[in-house]
């Protein structure tokens, strides 16, 4: 490393990681501010990056005789993925430092996962993309552990089952693509020089892919989702993390297609309708809960759906679709979590039907239902490009199938704003407690990722041309669509 702007990636990776040792030491009274600034600095280092172009690839034999490298670059899809990390993160520990007491361990948890995340999306190699994926898991699971409600523990098992599951087989076709394959390590620029062919391609496939459908997540490998999300804390916080954690997509983008050319050639219709499916299914469950968490779980897995259908799809149009649609829904969602964190401080429950919330807590209800807006692809914010994208381009690979996809957005619509209606429009029940509007920094929380998707879903160039060449390099093993 040569020069300041090559350390900013490896600076944005660790730096959070080093800010929640720093709390452990940090005296109770200064825990959110420190936390917060280096929330802040963290975020200003992916600007920083961003504003130079992205960075270079940086490449370090970290452990030769295994062929491990610290490769690292951050640039296009990745970048746009760790800014988002980065601020919804910064956003996370804002309301965790008023919302949770002694918020402590949360806050370094917190800043501990935000490092695994950024690593995953600035890893080169192979090997160390499987370390930061693992890294990510451990303080997810000690959220749930320490601040879950009663039903946390086997929410907890259910959940690390399937994550540990998807990871054993991906470190079995890890391993499989280098020796295989034949490279001289773990690093992409080599696993690209030594592909693995035949059969054998095929199987290593599947073995990745299922770790990534648990993570995206897709049906039927998406039966943690709901618990997790139910059984965690209140605020949701842990939620948030818990959505930007969703990074299967990326992972299948990134590091399956250009190592499994031709297997993902070969199984497109069929994940094609895997995806279609669960983007239809979701929808459908989602418009049944009764529960906020819950139906914020499955609209999640709804907008997965879509993700993996255009990323399946290989279609140019599509991937970008999916790349900005990962991206923004991070944003909706994660705020749409804290909104209903916010709501459950306030009456003391996370059911749909309690009914009138709007006429005492305006600022809330309008916030929450522009956020919604955003997640159900409303034109005029970013959710909308990203979908339509998607639907545009995997028309030309199956109309069908993205015909049956696109019903989702009616079924969306169905289920957002009828829960809506229920929680904020009918009448209050007699009796029921006052509920106050937003005070403080719940206003920075909700309208600092309403007002990027506002920006974004007018003006959405920016992305789009950091997105782009980076999706064309990936299709680009492919030799045409």
């Amino acid at each position: 490393m040569n020069s300041f702007t090559d350390w900013l990636p490896t600076l944005m990776i660790f730096l959070p990681l080093l800010g929640s040792l720093l709390l452990l030491v940090t005296p109770k009274t200064f825990r959110d501010e420190v936390a917060g600034f280096i929330a802040a600095l963290t975020l200003g280092a992916g600007l920083a990056i961003w504003r130079g172009g992205g960075s270079e690839l940086f490449r370090w034999d970290w452990i030769p005789p295994l062929g491990i490298t610290y490769s690292v670059q951050l640039g296009g899809v990745s970048l746009a993925l760790a800014l988002v990390t980065a601020l919804m993160s910064f956003i996370a520990i804002l309301y965790a430092a008023r919302r949770i007491p002694n918020p402590g361990p949360m806050l370094s948890l917190i800043l501990a996962m935000e490092t695994g995340l950024i690593g995953i999306f600035a890893a080169q190699d192979l090997m160390l993309f499987y370390v930061f994926f693992e890294d990510a898991l451990i303080p997810a699971l000690l959220m749930l552990a320490m601040y879950g409600k009663n039903g946390r523990m086997a929410a907890l098992v259910k959940f690390a089952a399937y994550t540990l599951f998807g990871s054993l087989l991906m470190l079995v076709s890890i391993i499989g693509v280098r020796y295989l394959g034949g490279s001289p390590s773990f690093a992409m620029t080599d696993l690209k020089q030594h592909l693995v062919t035949g059969s054998a391609q095929t199987w290593l496939y599947l073995g990745f892919l299922t770790a990534m459908a648990v993570k995206l997540p897709l049906w039927p490998l998406h039966a943690w989702l709901p618990d997790f999300h139910e059984q965690n804390h209140d605020s949701g916080v842990p939620d948030v993390m818990g959505t930007l954690y969703k990074v299967g997509g990326y992972g299948i983008f990134t590091f399956a297609v250009p190592l499994f050319p031709d297997a993902s050639l070969e199984l497109r219709p069929i994940l094609m309708g895997l995806a279609a499916f669960t983007a239809l299914y979701a929808a459908w469950i989602a418009f049944r809960q009764t529960n906020w968490k819950r139906l914020l779980a499955y609209a999640g897995l709804s907008h997965m759906g879509f993700v993996a259908l255009g990323v399946f799809s290989l279609n140019e149009t599509a991937v970008i679709g999916a790349m900005y649609l990962l991206a923004f829904q991070n944003l909706y969602t994660g705020a749409l979590f804290l909104s209903v964190g916010m709501l459950q401080e306030r009456i003391g429950s996370l059911e749909t039907r309690v009914g009138g919330v709007m006429t005492q807590a305006g600022a809330l209800g309008g916030l929450t239902m522009a956020l919604w807006f955003a997640s159900i692809a409303v034109p005029g914010l970013a959710g909308f490009i990203g979908e339509f994208s998607i639907l545009l381009g995997a028309y030309q690979v199956s109309p069908w199938l993205t015909f049956i996809a696109g019903i989702t957005t009616i079924a969306a619509a169905a289920y957002a704003l009828t829960a809506f209606q229920h929680t904020f429009w009918q009448a209050r029940p007699a009796g029921a407690v006052t509920v106050r509007d937003l005070v403080h920094t719940e206003w920075l929380i909700l309208a600092i990722p309403l007002g990027l998707l506002v920006l974004f879903g007018v003006y959405s160039t920016p992305a789009l041309n950091l997105m782009q060449p980076a999706v064309r390099a990936v299709l680009s093993a492919l030799g045409g669509n």
